[in-house]
């Protein structure tokens, strides 16, 4: 799950994004609104987090403006503003949560996987496709034919997830980095093919098949 964090505050938003990114999360950050909105344009984000007290502008107006140009990406505001008036200027800005501080991590997790479960129906606890299934709680994939349970590192992991939601479609390598990494990581150039032969390995040569100048796609297992 791609999550942007518009936070100002540096250290809260580093303690965040190391939080966040240990659940699961890859993170980018925002600490203005003008950089938020040019990354919301960018990329396709799952979830975002908004702070309102930005330097350039209000978060209400930022949440306004992504509204406008019907971005849904679902918004969970946390702010130190507890008065209800900003609480109901937030929803009918288009917010789909609210959250002051301080606040408890465990609790802030928990409602972005509601936001997220609501926002994305379809998704089930265990996805299973092409004869693999992946089990989120123990970040791994089993054959379903076999029943062998193969160890991935974080990394395989949301790779594997990416190709099996998409599957049937190609997806670009750009795409794939857009997934796996932060807006400001630099990878290493040819890090998308390391991590999908340390997959074929794992899942065997046909599982993810390479399309010339186009990209990869996932055929599942035999």
């Amino acid at each position: 799950m791609r999550l942007l964090l518009v936070e100002d505050d540096p250290q809260l938003a580093e303690q965040l994004s190391v939080n966040l990114h240990s659940a699961g999360y890859i993170v980018d950050v925002s600490r203005t609104a003008s950089d938020a909105d040019y990354k919301m344009n960018e990329i396709r984000y799952d979830i975002a987090i908004l702070d309102l007290g930005l330097p350039d502008r209000n978060g209400i107006e930022v949440l306004t403006g992504w509204r406008g140009i019907h971005n849904h990406t679902p918004v969970l505001v946390l702010t130190a503003r507890s008065e209800w008036e900003e609480k109901v200027s937030a929803f009918r800005a288009g917010a789909d949560d609210y959250l002051c501080k301080p606040f408890h991590r465990g609790e802030l997790e928990a409602r972005l996987e509601a936001l997220l479960r609501r926002s994305q129906p379809h998704r089930c606890p265990q996805l299973e496709v092409g004869g693999v299934r992946l089990e989120p709680e123990m970040q791994q994939a089993v054959i379903v034919s076999t029943g062998e349970s193969l160890t991935l590192t974080s990394t395989e992991y949301r790779l594997l997830q990416h190709f099996m939601r998409s599957s049937g479609r190609i997806i670009s390598r750009q795409q794939l980095l857009d997934h796996l990494y932060q807006f400001d990581h630099e990878p290493e150039s040819n890090i998308v093919e390391s991590y999908i032969r340390r997959l074929r390995l794992k899942l065997g040569k046909g599982a993810i098949v390479n399309k010339r100048f186009q990209g990869y796609i996932f055929r599942g297992v035999e």
